[in-house]
């Protein structure tokens, strides 16, 4: 029989190769079956806080769900209750909601001052996000036009009626009624032009501007101020 070298060294390569893994697995053995059950455990850990992180979030979500309904239901303090927990024990951006749902409730309730407060605390509050904040100002200056002055209207939102700002067609709108309220109709004139003269503003907030102005030319004076 032919003596065959390619297949002699490749015998032997493979014994060596065996003898090698033998003489590894003797030394650190241990050490590999401790990193292994590391990587499973760890693999089994991360999986496991998905779902207890989703299983959270969805007991949030029904937590917010159900407060909503009760407000829905005019069980306002009861809703005021369930959100309260909720902002002290909810996970992810529930809590957060569940502060500016709060503040919605207590406005629904007749507490406009309470509301204001919430949402003005919510809109100096950093560890919210940005969005929210504008959102709780915008909230605040709204409820404001009622129940405040021009002067704490514009404190409120005017830093958002700028241009390239998400919130300024709202934020002029508000700002054009509360003029329009105190009684200054060149300032509201021009609060309501500001949104016919940008071609991004919805065409329902646009309207609603239009209206305004022929209102203030059709009227030809300002009325009394209400406060």
């Amino acid at each position: 029989m032919a003596f065959n070298d390619d297949s002699f060294i490749r015998e032997v390569n493979e014994e060596l190769r065996s003898d090698q893994m033998k003489g590894v697995w003797r030394r650190f053995g241990r050490y590999i079956i401790v990193v292994a059950i590391l990587i499973v455990v760890g693999t089994a850990g991360k999986v496991l806080y998905e779902y207890w992180d989703d299983t959270r979030s969805s007991s949030a979500g029904d937590q917010f769900l159900a407060a909503m309904k009760l407000a829905d239901e005019n069980k306002n303090d009861e809703a005021l209750a369930a959100l309260d927990k909720l902002e002290k024990e909810g996970h992810g951006a529930y809590p957060v909601l569940a502060r500016m749902r709060a503040a919605t409730v207590q406005a629904q309730k007749g507490d406009a001052g309470a509301a204001i407060a919430a949402f003005n605390e919510i809109g100096k509050d950093n560890g919210v996000p940005a969005a929210v904040r504008d959102a709780a100002k915008m909230r605040a200056g709204w409820l404001l036009i009622e129940n405040g002055s021009y002067e704490q209207v514009s404190a409120a939102i005017e830093e958002m009626a700028v241009p390239g700002n998400a919130f300024r067609h709202s934020a002029r709108e508000a700002l054009g009624l509360a003029a329009y309220k105190a009684g200054n109709m060149a300032q509201a004139r021009q609060w309501f032009q500001s949104i016919i003269d940008d071609a991004e503003s919805p065409r329902p907030v646009a309207n609603r501007a239009q209206m305004m102005l022929d209102l203030i030319t059709a009227s030809g004076k300002a009325p009394a101020a209400q406060g």
